[in-house]
């Protein structure tokens, strides 16, 4: 089911009834300059060209014990884990991410607001940006799960009520990124291709997708394509460091069964022009800790 507003296209189809053409992207993947931030030109037509960019040392290792800490502290809150906005583990229990974490913890609505990553996502969107979603996720060592392949784009499309993909989310790793912890692996310059996927959305989808997801996600044969065009790379590195990522990019992790955990701050920043309209294929929106409906700018 397709809900839409009058007046408004929908340059994105997806949830289809049956597997389709995937679609050339016809926006920008970089709306600003370099005169509009603090990313140099040769980041920004890199981040144009990969839909990614990785700053390392973004937090120093003291701002990262801290915010190490605040995780525990969440993760340890026996009352707020009865909280919707936590999710737990399918097959384990513990603690998964916890959503809309900029509202529970002072600490990271700091963060939010810190011109080193609020100045980059008005740079990279072009415009005032506000947080559509923010979370932290916890990635165990020996059983933490990994995410299947996936454009967030797509579900924010389908399930949000996302026109456009002018929004950029911003990964912090909180411990080091090792090729074999599970790092989050990105397809560069996919995010130049929009796939549709197959299947309606479940009524209330959001309470089984975000531990695992089943619908919006690509076939494999999509999912090979585009490795065969695009290859992978994989975000490692020390922790503080930070991966900034366009919406439509194609990405997605393994499961973690090292004893080195892996955990990251995770902000969505999206284009104040770019505000949420209904669904495009779903019933109703998610919540909006998931999906935010309040576009207010950042501000420091």
């Amino acid at each position: 089911m397709t809900i839409m507003e009058p007046g408004v296209q929908d340059s994105y189809p997806t949830r289809v009834a049956a597997a389709t053409q995937p679609i050339d992207r016809a926006d920008p993947t970089v709306w600003g300059t370099e005169a509009d931030g603090p990313v140099d030109a040769a980041t920004l037509a890199s981040h144009d060209a990969k839909g990614y960019h990785i700053v390392e040392g973004l937090l120093s290792p003291a701002e990262v014990q801290g915010y190490w800490q605040e995780l525990v502290r969440l993760s340890s809150d026996e009352q707020l884990k009865a909280d919707e906005r936590v999710i737990t583990e399918k097959q384990t229990g513990s603690v998964r991410s916890i959503f809309e974490v900029h509202k529970i913890s002072e600490l990271i609505a700091e963060l939010v607001r810190d011109p080193r990553i609020l100045d980059r996502a008005r740079q990279i969107l072009g415009s005032e940006v506000y947080i559509h979603q923010s979370r932290v996720n916890y990635m165990p060592g020996f059983k933490g799960t990994g995410f299947y392949w996936h454009s967030d784009f797509e579900t924010w499309h389908a399930e949000d009520g996302m026109s456009r993909p002018r929004a950029v989310s911003c990964s912090i790793a909180l411990t080091d990124n090792y090729p074999f912890n599970g790092g989050l692996m990105v397809m560069p310059g996919s995010q130049r291709t929009f796939v549709p996927c197959v299947g309606a959305t479940p009524d209330d989808y959001y309470k089984s997708s975000l531990k695992e997801q089943e619908i919006g996600v690509p076939s494999e044969d999509d999912i090979t394509k585009l490795a065969a065009e695009y290859g992978i790379d994989q975000f490692t590195g020390p922790a503080g460091s930070a991966l900034w990522f366009d919406s439509n990019i194609m990405h997605g992790s393994g499961n973690n069964i090292t004893p080195y955990p892996r955990s990251n701050i995770f902000l969505v920043f999206n284009s104040v022009e770019n505000a949420l309209v209904e669904p495009f294929a779903a019933a109703k929106p998610r919540p909006t800790f998931i999906g935010s409906r309040d576009f207010t700018p950042v501000t420091r």
